[in-house]
């Protein structure tokens, strides 16, 4: 399994076959997916196979990333993910996160999107980076607000209001004065 990258409480790296139970156990509860749009995707421990093998790992090698495993060190457990996903609906790479509840308010979503905001600036190829939230998911704005990222617009989308972020991880400047 390839390693993205590490923080003092969490390894970051690609999801695997072995990893179904524990993306089944934090898609799980009901207050996951309130405000994600996929509530029901995930009801068993095949939909979460599928979900590693049919999006996650085929978007690895499409694209070279995709969500990440969060792996807290001190268990060795998946907790949730994290990292980039290329998003067709708004032709652009969307940073998210999911925990289960039990892993909630630790700063875990804070924690693990800062390490990929500093991988990807280091070794990818991306620039704007957008963060989708709907507007009573105070949380999560709270998240990306930590991360740098700035309020660009608000949206209707198939009857949900949706809040767009974005954060620029290439400086546009050229200042080569000496």
């Amino acid at each position: 399994m390839k390693v993205i990258t590490e923080t003092e409480r969490l390894i970051i790296r690609e999801f695997n076959r072995g990893d179904a139970q524990a993306v089944y156990y934090f898609n799980s509860p009901e207050a996951v997916n309130r405000y994600t749009g996929d509530a029901g995707l995930c009801e068993s421990i095949e939909d979460a196979t599928n979900i590693i093998e049919n999006i996650w790992i085929k978007e690895y090698a499409e694209f070279g990333f995709a969500r990440w495993a969060v792996v807290l060190k001190e268990t060795g457990q998946v907790i949730g993910f994290c990292g980039f996903k290329n998003e067709t609906r708004i032709n652009a790479v969307d940073i998210g996160y999911r925990f289960h509840p039990d892993y909630w308010g630790q700063g875990f979503a804070t924690e693990s999107n800062q390490a990929c905001l500093t991988y990807a600036r280091a070794h990818m190829d991306l620039d704007m980076v957008y963060g989708e939230v709907m507007p009573e998911n105070s949380g999560s704005i709270h998240v990306l607000k930590k991360l740098g990222m700035q309020f660009v617009k608000q949206y209707q989308e198939g009857g949900y209001t949706i809040d767009s972020y974005v954060i620029q991880l290439k400086s546009l400047s050229c200042d080569n004065k000496t």
